[in-house]
């Protein structure tokens, strides 16, 4: 399987997990094998795709659009997540000054992370999904960060 295919399995996965394997069951309709063959990088899942109508559907009732986001940055397109259209009053909560406190506490957990990852100077699987965990969260605070700064010259 090319590295797109597996960029796009990985997200498909993190995007079940978000929503919850028996929700997104609910959700989609489909069963927990079928959802589970979206995103195996098995060999003889390779060639299978999650339906864009059931990513819409999971994106919906996800925290972020983690399918959308992986295929535009495989095409090289920046999003922007209106994180406060899609949650309400809980984007508009703290401000900037907020933000800051959140992101500088975010890197400094992505940094232990790496700093665990790298200590014996191979960084695996787990520890590599760790890390992704990390810079999502990370990025999550910047974009509430950007949001209110936008809020802000408007």
């Amino acid at each position: 399987m090319d590295a797109a295919g597996n960029y796009l399995k990985k997200h498909t996965e993190a995007l079940v997990k978000d929503v919850g394997l028996e929700a997104a069951c609910a959700l989609t309709g489909k069963s927990k094998a079928t959802l589970g063959r979206y995103y195996s990088t098995s060999e003889e899942h390779a060639d299978r795709f999650m339906p864009v109508d059931a990513v819409a559907q999971l994106e919906s009732a996800a925290s972020y659009p983690h399918v959308t986001s992986a295929l535009a940055e495989l095409k090289g397109v920046a999003l922007s997540y209106d994180a406060a259209r899609n949650e309400g009053a809980r984007a508009g909560n703290g401000g900037v000054n907020t933000d800051v406190v959140a992101l500088s506490q975010r890197f400094a957990m992505l940094m232990a992370e790496y700093s665990g990852a790298i200590e014996d100077g191979i960084i695996t699987i787990n520890e590599a999904k760790r890390l992704l965990r990390e810079t999502l969260e990370l990025q999550h605070v910047l974009i509430s960060m950007k949001l209110h700064l936008e809020h802000e010259v408007t």
